[in-house]
């Protein structure tokens, strides 16, 4: 028996215009965890998608062989019933199904044409047990959190007898301990003889769960590296992604902050699910022109939530408090009021909230602002075209032209017409809800570069992220939020992950 569980060789796939893989060679030992790390772009989903059948043989140049045996996949069926399992990052679940009805949808426990409901929830209760998800079968999938549902779908590929198991930016979506819990269960899963394969920008998960890794950039293998026989370090890992050293994660900058731009007094918000439950409570902050505010919290501490009722109060219920800008109170009862008075704001969830994913960039990039392009009530195509393709070359979005539809685009791009449609409003305050999740280290240092020049142009910037790393080299000052409340301000020179870490920990059951 070989080694090997998976080879694919000479892997060439293409798209109109683009070629999306270029002879890419990929070994995967049986019984390892492999990762597949790269930038954006570099062809990581798309050689997935050919080995899982999403694209069918014929279709792509090259050779799959799959436990000694050349195999040619018509269909997602086809690898399946080979023991080939793919979890995409846009997970595939029935919302107002149950748990046990998504984990054999398509594959149902029946019996006389007839579904055996007591076999299916008792044997959906064993594959939950084994992922470690307490968790009623009956339970509807819309009522549980994205952590649990990312269990329900590793549950569904073991109730599949998967061999080899692809997870597709499993983390990208889920906090700390939540992320935990699954790396351990992929250990698990490792250690029962299932083989899986990982794609993810979160090189310390990468280098803590992999026992080999594959690069690949521009659709290309760069190297697989060993882990137990290779140095292997996130520097050695991003210089194969990005073709060059970055010595510097992030962009230098020399911070000239001006005078107070936007002061919020005393903000509290209740759920509007739950009135009476407080999730922002007696909040105060301030942002000055050209500085970078840092505001650092725990899953649930209310980070969007303060955002959302910030911004014309597109979140809450009975919100209350102030916002004084320029010096002068003013009030925010609408999206429109707040873009009206100089405010912004980049939603974490790009591709439902802030961008319309079937149109095209400039359509994207115009939409929050169409007023300064209309005369006499019509939208002057030629300056919306202008304005669009302006920002496509300044901020160096990669794509022909701005009559490319915005969800082709890889994640560091959508994230870039993000930040041109809201430039184009001409803010004078900027809030970023974790601008760079789920993008490559590449594209976050270019999203770091914009990030500062708004700032060196005058712009406040309240900068959202889960990511301490980046709340520390971006930021000026450092707001702490849990439970709701600020629990700490940290200048730059004091800030450090422990400590803010602390102040994130404050009030925490």
């Amino acid at each position: 028996m070989s080694d090997h569980i998976l080879q694919m060789r000479g892997i060439t796939k293409s798209f109109p215009g683009v070629k999306a893989l270029q002879d890419v060679n990929l070994s995967v030992r049986r019984g390892q965890i492999h990762a597949i790390c790269g930038e954006n772009g570099a062809g990581k989903s798309t050689l997935m998608k050919v080995l899982s059948g999403v694209y069918r043989h014929g279709t792509y140049e090259g050779e799959i062989v799959f436990d000694g045996e050349p195999c040619r996949f018509s269909g997602v069926r086809d690898s399946e019933q080979r023991g080939i399992v793919i979890i995409h990052q846009e997970l595939a679940l029935a919302p107002q199904l149950s748990i046990a009805e998504n984990i054999f949808l398509g594959n149902e426990r029946a019996r006389r044409g007839l579904i055996d409901w007591n076999r299916t929830n008792h044997e959906a209760a064993q594959l939950l047990a084994r992922v470690g998800l307490a968790e009623n079968p009956t339970t509807t999938v819309s009522d549980i959190g994205v952590g649990k549902q990312q269990l329900v779908e590793i549950a569904k590929a073991l109730s599949k007898e998967v061999r080899l198991l692809i997870l597709d930016e499993p983390t990208a979506a889920l906090n700390d301990e939540d992320s935990a819990h699954l790396l351990d269960l992929l250990r698990g899963l490792r250690d029962e003889g299932i083989t899986c394969v990982i794609i993810s920008h979160k090189l310390n998960e990468v280098i803590s769960i992999a026992d080999s890794i594959t690069i690949l950039r521009d659709g290309r293998t760069i190297e697989t590296l060993d882990m137990a026989a290779d140095e292997v370090t996130e520097d050695r890992i991003i210089s194969g992604m990005v073709g060059r050293d970055l010595d510097h994660r992030f962009p230098p900058r020399e911070p000239r902050i001006g005078d107070e731009v936007l002061r919020i007094e005393d903000w509290t918000v209740h759920s509007p699910v739950q009135h009476d439950r407080r999730v922002v409570s007696g909040v105060n902050l301030t942002l000055r022109r050209g500085e970078i505010v840092g505001l650092a919290g725990l899953m649930g501490a209310g980070r969007t939530e303060l955002a959302m009722s910030v911004f014309g109060r597109s979140y809450g219920h009975r919100i209350s408090g102030r916002i004084v800008k320029d010096g002068q109170p003013i009030e925010l009862r609408s999206v429109r009021d707040a873009i009206r008075h100089g405010i912004a704001y980049a939603t974490e969830d790009r591709k439902r909230y802030g961008l319309n994913l079937i149109e095209d960039i400039k359509r994207n990039v115009s939409a929050s602002a169409l007023g300064k392009l209309a005369r006499r009530g019509w939208v002057d195509d030629n300056r919306e075209y202008q304005v669009a393709d302006g920002f496509r070359r300044d901020l160096n979005i990669k794509a022909p032209n701005v009559l490319s539809v915005t969800g082709n685009l890889s994640g560091g791009n959508q994230q870039k017409v993000v930040l041109s449609k809201w430039i184009f409003t001409d803010p004078d305050v900027l809030i970023l809800d974790e601008p760079t999740r789920g993008i490559d280290v590449g594209a976050k240092y270019e999203i770091y570069t914009i990030i500062n020049r708004l700032a060196d142009e005058g712009k406040a910037i309240l900068l959202i992220s889960s990511e301490l790393p980046e709340l520390l080299g971006l930021s000026d000052r450092i707001y702490t939020l849990s439970a709701g409340r600020i629990t700490g301000e940290v200048p730059r020179a004091e800030a450090t992950q422990e400590r803010l870490m602390t102040y994130m920990t404050k009030g925490q059951e």
